[in-house]
């Protein structure tokens, strides 16, 4: 994290330091997912700043610092919001406008992580891995656009140049993990003025973009997230799962990623079950079956129980075991303390292997 945010103000740091420690603490990462029980394992993002505005890190076109965008929920409860700013509670870190035409500063760091990645999975044995990206609507939510004529050149600006990204995380035997919580979470974080149907529309152009970013790739190497934003509050102004079903079901990819634990969305594993006729025969449900913003340590019972619920209409070989976002979404910033988090882990692996 020194080497993190000293990147961050700009400060002198050595580039061989960094790359070193970022490696050490990947393969680390990465041994203590396996030790865990984990299957299907990540880097953890290590090497980056947070999982959406590393972009600013990798492309040209960016500068500045764009202001705060309170989600509405906490909006509706200043004292909490007030609350969590003076505990510390919300993230310090660059969130840049879009001030220039946006261009790959080359993929060095790109490669680097990947092969960190490969190097922790082989190590510590684990079956697979996946590595993040941001959706060209994730990045638009927190680099806001100060260059081009709308939001959606914008949008298809990125989407275009994130393409060379994704392809190569595919091409390089890993699966992807495209992060959209541009999907739910900008509604009431970007877009709280509009009515949810004009909400839909964003999110459906959003899709259309990422969809066009990802030609080419097969959609069985693709995993896409989707959540209301991984941090403990009201949530009263999400929009429901419900609303958002069709739109989710368009991505072209094959392993969709839920949450069901968040306790203002854990009724909605209903909305799978009685929508199931209308989920692509090639799609694989991973639903979030742990929390990812308290301390609490899931009994593996809990896990084996909510598993179970959607084993009651799901093909086993259909569905997959995950949590409900990253743990960590932002460097020093999260909730849950580390060790509590491979706990939490832990217990995901032994309730799934207690319904098996």
């Amino acid at each position: 994290m020194d080497f993190l945010f000293a990147r961050e103000k700009g400060e002198d740091l050595s580039q061989e330091e960094f790359d070193e420690v970022m490696k050490k603490a990947a393969i680390n990462t990465v041994k203590k997912q396996v030790n865990a029980g984990i299957d299907i394992v990540s880097d953890g993002e290590t090497s980056k700043i947070s999982y959406a505005t590393y972009v600013k890190d990798r492309y040209e076109g960016f500068a500045g610092d764009a202001p705060r965008q309170p989600p509405a929920d906490l909006l509706q409860y200043p004292s909490y919001l007030e609350r969590l700013a003076k505990a510390g509670g919300t993230p310090k870190y660059s969130r840049p406008c879009c001030v220039g035409k946006i261009e790959s500063k080359g993929q060095d760091e790109l490669h680097k992580d990947i092969n960190n990645l490969k190097l922790g999975i082989k190590a510590a044995g684990a079956r697979g891995g996946f590595m993040n990206a941001a959706s060209p609507g994730v990045i638009s939510l927190f680099l806001p656009n100060n260059y081009y004529t709308s939001r959606e050149e914008y949008l298809h600006e990125l989407g275009q140049v994130m393409k060379e990204e994704y392809k190569i995380i595919v091409d390089n035997g890993l699966l992807l993990q495209l992060d959209c919580p541009d999907l739910a979470l900008s509604r009431h974080m970007l877009f709280n003025d509009l009515t949810d149907d004009e909400f839909l529309q964003v999110a459906e152009q959003n899709v259309e973009v990422l969809n066009e970013a990802l030609s080419g790739i097969n959609s069985e190497q693709v995993r896409v997230h989707i959540c209301w934003g991984n941090y403990e509050g009201p949530h009263t102004c999400d929009i429901s799962m419900d609303k958002m079903f069709s739109t989710f079901m368009k991505v072209n990819a094959k392993y969709l990623l839920f949450e069901t634990s968040n306790p203002r969305h854990a009724h909605e594993w209903v909305v799978f079950r009685d929508r199931f006729t209308e989920i692509p025969d090639d799609k694989v449900l991973i639903p979030g079956v742990i929390d990812s913003t308290t301390n609490f340590v899931e009994h593996p019972q809990v896990v084996k129980q909510r598993i179970e619920r959607f084993l009651e209409f799901v093909p086993k070989e259909r569905l997959m075991a995950g949590s409900d976002c990253g743990f960590g979404t932002f460097a020093g910033f999260g909730a849950v303390d580390p060790a509590i988090a491979y706990s939490k882990l832990a217990s995901l692996a032994m309730g799934a292997k207690m319904v098996t």
